[in-house]
């Protein structure tokens, strides 16, 4: 399949472009820009601007809010419910992550859970924001119901990925974000696009037998949780899931379990809603409130060069850090530029032609 490198800048002013015409104020344009281009520069390519087109068909059946009013419905000194008015997740979880930021500086850890949201994009983004002050961060969200708990044959659960970062002194953060199913959709969507199967125990069809089928959702099959089967531990990949689903919607308000709005436009949310949109679960808790930072700084350097350095079964390869690869992808495509497959970039071009803005170049 053809694939086109773009600048980093480009792709920026692109997305900027589309979230603008969707009405967004300049500054939630930006912000949203900022969360997409992460994604695609950090390698996740199933988050990054290839979700565009996603985000504005749910615009054009008004369930997404260009201008939310994003605010604080319930509060202690510590935690904090936030309603984010259908806005956009992109720019509805940062303002939930800073929220949970200037507590924790106030008092050692904040915590905020919201409801009323949509996609929020990868969940690593948040929760470096609280890296960046020296916090270990917690973010996770619910999602679309895709997912079929351990010995069902009904979509209950969304992939719910979450995400744990934390600072390092000489290394990149060490960055734990990952779907709770055994695949995220989106991979299930860049196997369709290269029209390629999907490994075996990612997903069943609709009678609850495996499938490697990319398009198995599409004909009423699920995603499988983290582990596949029970004999692998998808009981653990289950339970998992279901924390981040009671987290994040349960708690908040938000719609959980095969309520939650679907990502996609064609399926409308449910008739008898038991909440209010999305929901997301974020923590900030300052390394200082437990051992001075640099000295957890340096352990935590320590830890990973220790793990760096294990004996492995291949020679050829080496234990791989949480968030290793993720900053080795930046830092290139930084470089190099970001690369999009061919489908992708139709996709935006079409969308460009919809909005009335310029095609990528």
């Amino acid at each position: 399949m053809n694939s086109y490198t773009f600048t980093e800048e480009n792709l920026r002013n692109f997305t900027k472009n589309v979230f603008l015409k969707m009405g967004c104020p300049p500054a939630d344009a930006d912000l949203a820009a900022d969360v997409l281009l992460s994604s695609d520069l950090r390698g996740i390519d199933s988050h990054g601007v290839a979700r565009l087109s996603g985000y504005i068909r749910l615009w054009e059946k008004q369930r997404i809010n260009a201008t939310p009013d994003i605010r604080v419905v319930h509060e202690t000194p510590t935690t904090a419910t936030i309603d984010g008015d259908r806005g956009l997740g992109l720019v509805v979880a940062p303002f939930a992550m800073k929220v949970a930021i200037e507590k924790a500086t106030t008092y050692g850890t904040g915590w905020v859970a919201v409801k009323n949201s949509n996609h929020f994009g990868i969940a690593g983004y948040h929760a470096l924001m609280a890296v960046e002050k020296d916090m270990i961060g917690i973010s996770m969200t619910n999602a679309s119901p895709l997912v079929a708990p351990t010995y069902a044959n009904e979509r209950l659960l969304g992939t719910n990925p979450m995400c744990y970062a934390f600072p390092a002194g000489n290394y990149p953060p060490v960055v734990v974000d990952m779907a709770t199913a055994a695949a995220a959709n989106g991979k299930l969507e860049i196997a369709q696009r290269a029209n390629l199967p999907i490994p075996e125990g990612w997903a069943q069809d609709k009678d609850g037998k495996t499938s490697t089928n990319a398009n198995e959702l599409k004909a009423g099959g699920a995603l499988l949780p983290l582990g596949s089967d029970k004999d692998h531990g998808s009981h653990k990949g289950y339970g998992l899931s279901a924390t981040v689903d009671i987290l994040t919607a349960v708690l908040s308000g938000a719609n959980y379990g095969p309520w939650a709005p679907p990502f996609v436009a064609f399926l409308e949310p449910s008739p008898n809603p038991v909440g209010e949109g999305l929901g997301h679960f974020f923590g900030a808790m300052r390394v200082d409130g437990f051992r001075p930072a640099a000295d957890f700084k340096q352990h935590l350097d320590n830890w990973i060069e220790r793990f760096k350095s294990a004996k492995t079964v291949d020679p050829s390869k080496k234990v791989i850090i949480p968030g290793e690869p993720e900053f080795a992808f930046e830092k290139e495509r930084k470089i190099s530029g970001i690369p999009l497959v061919e489908p992708v970039v139709n996709d935006l071009n079409e969308l460009a032609d919809k909005l009335g803005i310029s095609r990528l170049s």
